[in-house]
């Protein structure tokens, strides 16, 4: 590490935002590395993901789970769609509103990509003690809340 580097290191290393991004980086490179021979990115696995245990949701409440916009979910759906792997037809209910929903091309391909993922997150949590993972978890969601519950007038 040159001297820039460590100078920088030094002045971040305090810093929780950092070793969080960094964890998360490598979290989703190691999952779009697994997910590339199914020619899946990870939005649009977990994107599937979430289809499987959610048939039908709405594509806002799919890109709020997925933490993307509105117009990426659009994207990666009618790529999805192109692909076979997911079906999208108007509600019955509200004409404007597509529902989607999983092929069987979608959930076949589906199930392979979702072992290879979740052999990442096992991987990942077999680092810690049953303890430290479920504390990991907790301190990490207490992050979440901490910086979602803005004080009023910032």
């Amino acid at each position: 590490m040159g001297a820039e580097e460590a100078r920088i290191a030094e002045a971040v290393a305090w810093r929780p935002g950092n070793a969080i991004k960094r964890a998360e980086q490598a979290l989703i490179a190691e999952k779009s590395r697994v997910l590339r021979p199914f020619g899946l990115t990870v939005p649009q696995y977990a994107a599937m993901y979430a289809l499987s245990l959610a048939p039908g949701i709405s594509g806002a409440k799919l890109a709020r789970f997925c933490s993307v916009t509105p117009q990426s979910m659009t994207t990666v759906l009618k790529t999805l769609e192109s692909r076979g792997l997911v079906e999208r037809r108007p509600s019955s209910d509200h004409a404007q509103v597509l529902v989607t929903r999983l092929t069987r091309a979608g959930q076949a391909l589906l199930r392979k990509a979702d072992a290879a993922a979740v052999a990442v997150e096992r991987r990942l949590v077999e680092e810690f003690t049953p303890d430290e993972a479920d504390r990991l978890r907790d301190l990490l969601e207490r992050a979440v809340v901490v910086l979602q519950d803005t004080p009023a007038g910032e």
